[in-house]
């Protein structure tokens, strides 16, 4: 039987999502505890990779298990057994041909910025940037992020296809914090931080509102965005 399900974990306790020798990762984990119920070797395939000190509050994974055990039992088994730092939400049982990451028609990214004073406890968790932005230029420059793009030049590595299509890029601010979050059909290798960076410079008024359009045109990081750090960013959904 095939099961899709919901998993969140705290990035900052993990080496990444995907399974590394000697290192703990969230789907070494996830195979770990799954094996351990179904007796025989469990393989874990996420909806994407989440680098080291990415968060998920909805990352999509499936398995497959040869045992018969009814959702609720199987969802307390796996959360009895697994690290703190991980939670299985939900489960779902789903036809044999599902795929956790081919399957995926959308999905959701937030990142944060903390604006105000330096504090540690949260640095695992928001990134420390601890200066003002102008928020008015930044939202006029993400409008140049909508649509279908060859988004290259905002993609770490190298790929046979940097196309993709975001719907939505939505700005709200809760005191000294600033949450940004990207909604889109697929996003590759530190997208999301790099776009934040860029974005970061039209806050800072060190590159126009028409600089992102720029770079999207001739594919070149022409203004000099940083990649953003890890601790900052998301997976807040996967959509099917």
């Amino acid at each position: 039987m095939r099961y899709l399900a919901s998993v969140s974990y705290d990035g900052s306790k993990f080496y990444g999502f995907q399974r590394l020798k000697n290192k703990k990762s969230v789907q070494g984990e996830l195979e770990k505890v799954l094996t351990t119920i179904n007796k025989t070797m469990v393989l874990v395939k996420g909806a994407g990779r989440t680098d080291r000190g990415v968060h998920a509050l909805d990352q999509k994974i499936h398995f497959d298990l040869n045992i018969k055990i009814d959702i609720p039992h199987l969802l307390l088994a796996i959360n009895s057994r697994l690290d703190s730092a991980v939670r299985v939400n939900y489960i779902e049982e789903v036809s044999s041909d599902f795929h956790a990451r081919f399957d995926c028609i959308q999905k959701k990214y937030q990142y944060i910025i903390n604006m105000g004073e330096y504090d540690l406890f949260i640095d695992d968790y928001v990134y420390n940037y601890n200066k003002k932005l102008n928020i008015k230029n930044m939202k006029k420059a993400s409008k140049y992020l909508l649509g279908a793009h060859s988004f290259k030049v905002f993609t770490s590595g190298e790929r046979e296809n940097y196309n993709s299509i975001i719907s939505k890029v939505d700005f709200k601010r809760r005191g000294s914090m600033l949450y940004i979050t990207f909604t889109g059909v697929s996003f590759y290798r530190y997208m999301v931080r790099n776009l934040v960076g860029a974005l970061l410079l039209a806050g800072e008024g060190r590159m126009p509102t028409t600089g992102i359009e720029e770079m999207l045109s001739n594919s070149r990081n022409i203004y000099n965005y940083m990649t953003v750090p890890a601790n900052g960013l998301y997976l807040m959904e996967v959509k099917y």
